[in-house]
């Protein structure tokens, strides 16, 4: 029984001590893992999703019925 119990303390001193490395095994940090790819295709499907929201505000006026900070806001997205 004894050996069990420092068995035990033994595994609580080993995960407090390298309690970050086992954080991060469970739970990856996403953005340490980017790469310079993964951030501009990240970036690149937000752009494209904001711009269809945009689009989706349209009806049969086309452009014009979009509010002033809608067409500038499509005029900047559509410029990167």
């Amino acid at each position: 029984m004894n050996t069990v119990l420092i068995l035990l303390a033994v595994a609580v001193v080993f995960a407090y001590f390298f309690r970050k490395d086992i954080k991060e095994k469970i739970i990856p940090n996403r953005e340490k893992n980017y790469t310079m790819d993964d951030q501009y295709n990240s970036d690149k499907k937000d752009r494209e999703n904001e711009i269809d929201k945009i689009l989706s505000k349209m009806g049969k006026n086309g452009v014009n019925d979009l509010s002033r900070e809608d067409q500038k806001r499509l005029d900047e997205l559509s410029k990167k």
